[in-house]
């Protein structure tokens, strides 16, 4: 894919997120034969096209329609210092910009995957937009070995191998942000210790024997678009980024499919799920983490047929912070959930049968302390209608936080609700 092609993907997908404005932030791509793809100054990011972006070619000439935005030197002072990076995302994201203005780093140890692909995070004083003096700040944050750098009263700026890469380190460094602010809403958060993150490195089923002979079937393929299509939905609807989800459905008996690990959600094809059958998987492809626990849940309950394991914005506050998540908030939050339980950071590690023993068809969901919120379904709508319900009831918990003590409804309607539905 062209350069051009890249930015308008990324800056779309960055704009249609809220984590941009019509005019803030920039993009650059440094190509093979050192010129520098930008996106231009003063023109809709809601509207670019590949024809808008700008080329600032390694002898100083610059080629396009309009002017290259005017932060483009500091992003070619990154590119000088740091020749390893290829590609240079900054913009003002609302979470970020929050820790931008109290001049804070966040703690990215709020989640297990935000360390190793945000590395530790460095701080660039204050300087004009455009300036020299603003990119040789940013410039000294870079060589000292940060990717990804909070700028003091202006934002947040980050770079990669590649511009899906650096979008990754960007999303991730944004989540971990609103995280931090929503748990702070509603209590304080905890944080991971070296230990735990070395633990979760760790599950990567590594040893998984190989099957010597993969089938695939009409029904197979077509659940392979099914869960390629709900991760896509995911993403857009906030509940999955691009760092961390993990989407599996049932095939026959035991067998399922479930995607990759150390794959981007945005982007994965349908060849990247991952097929196991017998306890086997797909040669030449490294499934989820997770998944010893989805095999143990479809062992477990036959009533099950998907399982989602993600982190949604406004659930993952209240796995931060320790707090149970009270679903009796309006009748449609009870009847699809009737409880949402924490279990510890580490329960969804391969020989821990906690959460395999909790979740039942009444009883779908769990929250895991630090990590994530796992959803189940009898089929993968179900699990994922479930997941929207259960961030929704925890958004408006988070945002009621402000008005008042929270009362949720009683005994008696939630009886009521029980003799009606069930």
């Amino acid at each position: 894919m062209h350069p051009r092609d890249q930015i308008i993907m990324i800056i779309d997908r960055i704009y249609k997120k809220g984590l941009t404005t019509t005019s803030g932030g920039n993009i650059s791509i440094m190509d093979e034969s050192g010129d520098m793809w930008v996106t231009p100054s003063g023109v809709d990011k809601g509207s670019l096209k590949p024809t808008d972006i700008m080329c600032v070619k390694a002898d100083g000439e610059i080629v396009g329609p309009h002017k290259p935005s005017m932060e483009y030197p500091f992003h070619k002072a990154i590119y000088e210092i740091r020749p390893d990076l290829k590609s240079v995302v900054h913009a003002h994201p609302p979470a970020l910009v929050s820790f931008s203005i109290v001049r804070q780093i966040p703690n990215t140890n709020v989640i297990p995957q935000a360390r190793k692909i945000c590395g530790p995070i460095g701080y660039a004083k204050y300087q004009i937009p455009g300036s020299k003096e603003l990119g040789y700040e940013i410039s000294e944050q870079f060589e000292k070995g940060f990717k990804a750098v909070i700028m003091e009263n202006h934002g947040a700026v980050v770079g990669g191998s590649d511009v899906i890469n650096a979008y990754e380190c960007f999303e991730t460094l944004e989540f971990c942000s609103r995280t931090l602010i929503n748990s702070n809403i509603i209590g304080k958060p905890s944080f991971l210790k070296d230990a735990d993150l070395k633990a979760f490195d760790e599950q990567i089923p590594k040893d998984l024997p190989e099957l010597e002979e993969v089938v695939h079937t009409s029904k197979e393929k077509e659940i392979r678009k099914d869960i390629r299509n709900i991760v896509r939905r995911a993403c857009d609807q906030g509940l999955m980024m691009s760092s961390y989800g993990t989407v599996s459905v049932r095939l026959e008996g035991n067998d399922f499919l479930i995607t990759p690990t150390n794959a981007t959600r945005w982007d994965m094809q349908l060849e990247d799920i991952v097929q196991i059958k017998d306890g086997k998987k797909e040669p030449g492809k490294v499934p989820s983490r997770s998944t010893w626990l989805h095999q143990k849940i479809y062992e477990t309950h036959p009533e099950i047929n998907a399982i989602i394991l993600t982190q949604p914005e406004y659930l993952m506050a209240y796995g931060a912070t320790h707090r149970k998540l009270d679903v009796r908030t309006i009748p449609e939050s009870w009847i699809f959930l009737q409880d949402m339980e924490n279990v510890p950071f580490g329960s969804h590690f391969a020989g821990n049968d906690t959460i395999s023993g909790m979740v039942s068809a009444t009883n779908p969901g769990v929250i895991i302390e630090n990590d994530s919120v796992l959803m189940t379904g009898g089929n993968l709508l179900q699990a994922f209608d479930r997941l929207e319900v259960a961030e929704f009831s925890a958004k408006s918990l988070v945002m009621g936080t402000s008005l008042g003590s929270f009362a949720p409804m009683g005994d008696d309607e939630i009886e009521e609700l029980r003799k009606a539905f069930f």
